[in-house]
């Protein structure tokens, strides 16, 4: 007998006779699926922990499981799927695939798009995840219309990317636009993966993380204390923006410091490339949201050549957690139709 949940089903199947494009954002920590429509709409999306430190092998099979449950769960036919992007963590091999390096998940050289072509039977395009984030905001976010962005996402590291005419930028056989690898400071600081005074060491959410930790401990963040303690694992962004709030003056200067020297990154691409628009996305940024976009906007536009001056806007990501995966899934559809990137 045909029940309702059947018939609902069937109805669903029926309405979406059309193609899919999934896209997919391999986080450290946690990994999600969104299946776009051709329209480039958002049908579903579904996360789940990446357990990445399993190896690379379980990874993959851990991402093909997610694409599928995510189309079995929202009754959407996986024979339909003409794409996956999967925007990964570190560099890449766009060409071929590859994830060159990705720290967190302690993969490396993983051929990742041939091992999901495998799985499931579709063309996959690989790409770092700043540059799907950045192409997300281009083509449905912040950046719409603009000639050319560049993002940059401060998290546990920083990252960044940058999208000129509808092309991803990179090297002859890498992704490109490590900024949070660049030396920007004198100081000994380091993230512990390069060189000290790096943008990463001195800027990231883990670097403030750290200094936050030691004002706790010395009494100069009571809310921060109360909160967290001196753990820098539960420093996150929300908690940094609660302890501002609640008054915690000496964190607002650790995060007015590290935003000022992500405005000095702003001041650099900008006198190398000129983007219309500088993104700036992830969850410090959308948590503390005014404080840090308004000091990075400030450095930023007192410190540059006065040539340049109104030639760029400084925005905050508008996809939010959605970025990378929509990102990823728009450049897989563009792979898949009509393969091409700008190289440097």
């Amino acid at each position: 007998m045909r029940t309702v949940s059947h018939l609902s089903n069937d109805l669903r199947r029926i309405t979406y006779m059309t193609q899919f494009y999934c896209g997919f954002d391999l986080g450290g920590t946690k990994m999600l699926c969104v299946v776009m429509d051709e329209k480039q709409k958002i049908v579903a999306r579904k996360r789940k922990k990446t357990k990445g430190t399993e190896g690379a092998q379980a990874g993959v099979t851990r991402i093909a499981d997610l694409v599928r449950e995510t189309f079995a769960e929202n009754a959407l036919p996986i024979n339909d799927l003409k794409s996956l992007g999967v925007g990964c963590p570190g560099p890449v091999d766009m060409d071929q695939g590859i994830v060159n390096v990705a720290v967190n998940l302690g993969w490396k050289n993983v051929s990742l798009a041939a091992m999901l072509e495998d799985a499931l039977d579709c063309p996959v395009s690989v790409l770092n995840d700043v540059d799907a984030g950045v192409y997300g905001e281009y083509c449905a976010g912040a950046a719409i219309g603009a000639r050319s962005v560049a993002g940059i996402f401060p998290g546990t590291g920083i990252g960044g990317g940058f999208v000129y005419e509808g092309q991803i930028l990179r090297g002859r056989r890498s992704s490109c636009m490590e900024i949070g690898h660049t030396k920007i400071a004198s100081t000994n600081r380091t993230s512990g993966v390069d060189m000290p005074g790096t943008l990463e060491s001195e800027a990231s959410r883990l670097a403030i993380a750290a200094e936050c930790a030691k004002l706790a401990y010395r009494g100069e963040a009571p809310n921060l204390l109360r909160a967290v303690g001196t753990d820098i694992a539960q420093i996150r962004s929300k908690v940094l923006a609660a302890s501002i709030r609640d008054g915690d003056k000496a964190v607002e200067n650790v995060v007015r410091q590290a935003a000022q020297t992500v405005g000095y990154a702003v001041v650099n691409l900008v006198h190398m490339l000129c983007p219309e628009v500088i993104i700036l996305g992830g969850g410090l940024v959308e948590a503390l949201e005014g404080l840090y976009l308004d000091e990075v906007n400030r450095i930023a536009k007192k410190n540059i050549l006065p040539c340049y001056s109104g030639m760029f806007d400084v925005k905050m990501a508008k996809l939010g957690d959605d970025a990378g995966a929509m990102g990823a899934a728009l450049w897989g559809q563009k792979k898949s139709v009509a393969p091409a990137v700008a190289v440097i």
